[in-house]
């Protein structure tokens, strides 16, 4: 009942705001033309691409909000929200609430243990891919032993759940080298808004790259991490039992979310919040005070502005920071 009220309340608030809000200026991601870490992103011509070589000079910051019941909030504008780096509060240069489309892989955990859980595996897909932009991009990776690159960048979301029905649950699980090839695929991807979304039920017991590598990857990659893990009630392995940490400590670094679940079969309801979070987003762009010249982690803070008794109602997932780049 405490919550329904709550949620009853924001949502009134909300309605009100953005009736009463001033409309400002909002910019398209698509018209920020300088990324992160020297990534492609793609330009204002459809299909065409500018190659971004040297430091940012605009810091892009995916931010979602969402309520008690993890469902996205929207009809804030930029003067809700103060961004700062290393404590020091920045300039909001750019704004856009706008669904633009999404570079999306898909890692998908074929090893033997998946045996059981395929069919939900697909559904959840199938949800997924529904609630995305029917501009979205996808390609899938599936793993067991090792990766391997099973659909490329597609619009056809049908063709992702063609190529999963030709797919044999086998062998181990190669987790984190499969994170690190999507993470290499992501390069070629169309739009500067990327993300991966991890589908596995245990941790990594047969990867060449390790946590620390991948860690590091992630952290220059520029691209949102999203996972589920179906875990089993109760674990026979190390790996497994280590497995939902692993996730959370690789996702949350980006900004994205780890997601734990017992029962498979809500496995297709958490992908389709998923799916609903991307379409959702804010994203922030700023231009740091002075020109990083070393490689050097630079922490990001994103607070909300807005009256008291609802921060304890909303909740803020922001990318945490970004590497510094020489010229």
């Amino acid at each position: 009942m405490f919550r329904s009220v709550r949620s009853t309340c924001l949502a009134l608030f909300l309605f009100f705001f953005t009736f009463l809000a001033v409309s400002i200026s909002q910019t398209s991601i698509d018209d920020v033309h300088v990324a992160p870490r020297g990534v492609e992103v793609a330009s204002a011509v459809p299909g065409g691409r500018a190659m971004i070589h040297s430091r940012a000079d605009l810091v892009l910051v995916p931010v979602t909000i969402t309520d008690d019941f993890d469902r996205p909030v929207m009809g804030l504008d930029q003067d809700n929200f103060q961004l700062y780096e290393n404590k020091k509060p920045q300039e909001i240069k750019n704004f856009s609430s706008e669904d633009t489309p999404v570079s999306i892989g898909l890692i998908v955990d074929m090893s033997g243990s998946m045996a059981n859980k395929m069919e939900r595996t697909r559904e959840a897909i199938h949800e997924f891919c529904e609630a995305s932009n029917p501009q979205d991009e996808f390609f899938m990776i599936t793993f067991s032993d090792a990766p391997r690159l099973t659909t490329d960048f597609t619009n056809d979301s049908q063709q992702l759940e063609n190529d999963l029905l030709t797919s044999v649950s086998k062998g181990r699980t190669a987790l984190l080298d499969a994170i690190y090839m999507g993470l290499r695929k992501m390069k070629d991807a169309r739009y500067p808004r990327r993300a991966l979304l991890i589908l596995s039920d245990g941790g990594d017991n047969h990867s060449r790259y390790s946590e620390h590598d991948v860690r590091g990857a992630v952290k220059e990659a520029d691209v949102l991490l999203y996972a589920v893990g179906t875990y089993d009630q109760y674990v026979n392995t190390q790996e497994e039992l280590l497995g939902p940490e692993l996730l959370r400590s690789i996702t949350e670094v980006t900004g994205g979310r780890a997601y734990t679940v017992t029962d498979v079969k809500v496995l297709p309801a958490v992908t389709k919040t998923i799916g609903e979070q991307l379409r959702h987003q804010y994203v922030l762009a700023y231009q740091p005070g002075s020109k990083p010249d070393t490689e050097k982690w630079y922490k990001i803070n994103v607070k909300l502005r807005l009256p008291k008794s609802l921060h304890e109602l909303l909740h803020v997932t922001a990318r945490p920071g970004y590497y510094g780049h020489s010229e």
